[in-house]
């Protein structure tokens, strides 16, 4: 396996910096916030340098809000500043993570996206289904209360394994440990933010470790992952039955996950399989009702806020 040293350099270069402030203000413009922080841009990005390089940096405290997409979420908004440092930890440690993920994991990666995701399904479904001939199955599996649930200790184990730069260790540890989920008790710091750049690159260096087990140990090769929801396809209903348990115990003892104990299914695939908003049939598929409601809401609130000048045009195409 290669490891990586001198990452902290390449993060807290002011260069990078700047770029990522630069991609982090995309169709942002116009917020409160994030102009408050243009106006004295070349001093605040060199404070964070100094923060940083001398390691009095600490990651500010997050605002909180719910959203519904299309259950309700609770989203916790860091600062602008910290979020520039987000991004700027992305640009350098994702090319290094990116290679190592199975190609059938398609939340937030380049080029794959949700309906990659059931595109792949679909072609999966065909396949295992003999070109519609013959039943297929599929087991549906949900983690539960997944952000909420992501164990400290074992996230930064996992990033340890790659990254063998003592500095770089010291600023991951610090942005895990700024956010505290309700799942955390005495002994176990738990949780991920949902709304850091960060906490989608930490997911899915924490379910890796999962799609590896499913390829590799069970040898599944009709398998597709979206951040915390999961489907396999076999041609025997026995066999996905038999997979639960294997399945169970893995997350349990290697991510200190539980799967969500009413959204594990098993369902024939002419009846329909619901993955990622849309529900793959053979000979077609159908875009889910609630998925179709809230794509038009979402459309008319930016669009409402494209006329207050909250986001500019850009954000609409």
């Amino acid at each position: 396996m290669r490891v990586y040293t001198r990452l902290f350099n390449k993060i807290t270069d002011t260069e990078n910096l700047f770029s990522a402030w630069d991609e982090f203000k995309c169709g942002k413009r116009n917020r409160p916030d994030v102009l408050a922080f243009e106006e004295n841009i070349e001093q605040n990005i060199f404070a964070l340098h100094r923060d940083l390089i001398s390691k009095k940096y600490k990651h500010g405290a997050y605002s909180s809000f719910y959203i519904y997409d299309p259950k309700l979420r609770h989203i916790h908004k860091a600062t602008v500043r910290d979020r520039v440092l987000h991004h700027a930890i992305f640009k350098i440690l994702n090319p290094i993570f990116e290679p190592t993920f199975i190609s059938h994991s398609f939340s937030c990666r380049v080029g794959k996206g949700t309906h990659k995701g059931v595109e792949v399904l679909d072609k999966m479904l065909r396949k295992v289904s003999r070109n519609y001939s013959q039943t297929a199955y599929a087991l549906k599996c949900d983690v539960r209360k997944f952000f909420d649930s992501v164990d400290h200790a074992i996230l930064i184990q996992l990033l340890r394994r790659k990254i063998k730069d003592a500095d770089t260790l010291w600023l991951m540890e610090e942005i895990i440990e700024s956010f505290t989920g309700k799942s955390s008790d005495l002994f176990t710091r738990k949780g991920l933010p949902i709304g850091n750049l960060t906490s989608q690159l930490f997911a899915n260096v924490y379910m890796n470790e999962f799609d590896q087990f499913m390829k590799k140990e069970l040898k599944i090769g009709n398998y597709v992952r979206y951040t915390d929801d999961f489907i396999a396809v076999s041609e025997s209903e026995d066999f996905l039955k038999k997979l639960i348990p294997k399945i169970q115990d893995f997350l349990r003892n290697n991510l200190n996950l539980e799967l969500h104990p009413s959204k594990v299914t098993i369902g024939k695939y002419r009846r329909g399989v619901d993955f990622l908003g849309y529900v793959s049939f053979p000979h077609y598929r159908s875009l889910r009702k609630r998925t179709e409601r809230r794509m038009i809401r979402k459309l008319d609130e930016k669009i409402e806020m494209v006329k207050k000048g909250q986001i500019t045009d850009e954000s609409l195409r």
